[in-house]
């Protein structure tokens, strides 16, 4: 892989976080796919382990909390006996963001369970340095797992949104109508005006629209568990240190006094594939 010029790297590297899938990228940089996979996983594990020396004492306010859903090989409709459960299925996306500077601090992927629940939150937790505000959705288990990851150091509220029925016919797959919300205090004392997850809510957009396997509809899905881990790393990766928030005029990086300066995917690129 280190035989691949660092020009040809980096090209690769922006049609990926730019949304475009591998075979698309294929075509564009006149790379094979397994060369374009290959790279992908070893800049997406470097970029794990850059997130993970790097997102260290943040001090960080106000984080909403989120999970997103992608699958690996097949949906759990179509799973079987003979399958992997744990690699093959459903997959979800556990995500935590910053409202403030729009740095995101922590993610995971694997099950929508009480264990990864739990290690999210225990992961969020280890990474700040101050009491926080934290928001989420009304999913059952992350009550215990911010009372396991911080006990009694938060201020936790849930934003629980009510939706219409779906629509029925041309119209199904668009989304369904808020018919009203409620903010409902469940530790510690928040202030309710910012129990929200409408940042995070914005960032699954992000990474829809960044990720090719995270497109509904579409036959780019990830094959194998790593895959999907690297691309959502190097998706992270990217937006925190390289992409510039347009709210902020800034990367959430720097916003957060993670870096002085803005970097380059090259820069990125060298620093998570050698």
């Amino acid at each position: 892989m280190n035989r691949t010029p660092l020009a040809r790297r980096t090209q690769i590297i922006g049609c990926l976080v730019e949304g475009n899938s591998i075979r698309s990228t294929e075509r564009m940089t006149n790379t094979h796919r397994d060369t374009i996979m290959r790279l992908l996983v070893q800049v997406g594990d470097g970029c794990a382990k850059l997130m993970d020396e790097q997102m260290r004492d943040l001090s960080c306010r106000r984080v909403q909390v989120d999970e997103i859903w992608s699958y690996v090989q097949k949906k759990q409709a179509q799973m079987t006996r003979k399958d992997d459960r744990s690699r093959v299925g459903d997959q979800w996306t556990f995500v935590a963001i910053d409202a403030e500077t729009k740095l995101v601090p922590a993610y995971r992927v694997g099950k929508r369970n009480r264990a990864n629940a739990v290690a999210f939150m225990a992961d969020l937790s280890d990474r700040l340095a101050n009491r926080v505000q934290l928001s989420s959705d009304a999913l059952t288990t992350y009550v215990d797992a911010v009372e396991r990851a911080f006990g009694a150091d938060v201020d936790y509220g849930q934003a629980v949104k009510f939706y219409e029925a779906e629509p029925i016919g041309p119209g199904r797959y668009s989304p369904p109508k808020v018919i009203r919300s409620e903010r409902t205090v469940i530790a510690g004392d928040p202030d309710r005006a910012h129990i929200s997850t409408s940042l995070i809510e914005r960032q699954n957009l992000t990474m829809r629209m960044s990720m090719r396997r995270f497109t509904r509809l579409t036959n780019g899905f990830s094959k194998k568990i790593e895959n999907m881990r690297a691309a959502v790393s190097l998706h992270f990766a990217h937006y925190n240190f390289v992409r510039l928030h347009r709210s902020i005029r800034m990367t959430p990086a720097m916003a957060a006094g993670v870096t002085p300066r803005l970097w380059s995917l090259e820069e990125l690129v060298d620093r998570t594939s050698n």
